[in-house]
């Protein structure tokens, strides 16, 4: 049972390798600012952190889509 789990988990990162780390590198690069929205959350910061890392939310909100999903046989 737990040799299946693994299984479609490499399976899934080795699919995805790219998407995954496109997601961890937007989150780091998100990361100061992702701090100072959760510490005090102002429309400004919201704002700023839009306009000064587009390339990262873009990659955040289009993530869902470019994950392949692994069909079951």
């Amino acid at each position: 049972m737990g040799f299946i789990f693994i299984d479609r988990l490499y399976i899934y990162i080795k699919y995805n390798w790219l998407q995954i780390l496109l997601i961890t590198l937007s989150i780091y690069d998100l990361r100061i600012d992702i701090r100072i929205l959760v510490d005090s959350f102002t429309f400004s910061t919201m704002f700023y952190t839009i306009s000064d890392h587009p390339l990262a939310i873009i990659i955040l909100i289009t993530s869902p889509s470019l994950f392949k999903t692994i069909n079951k046989d």
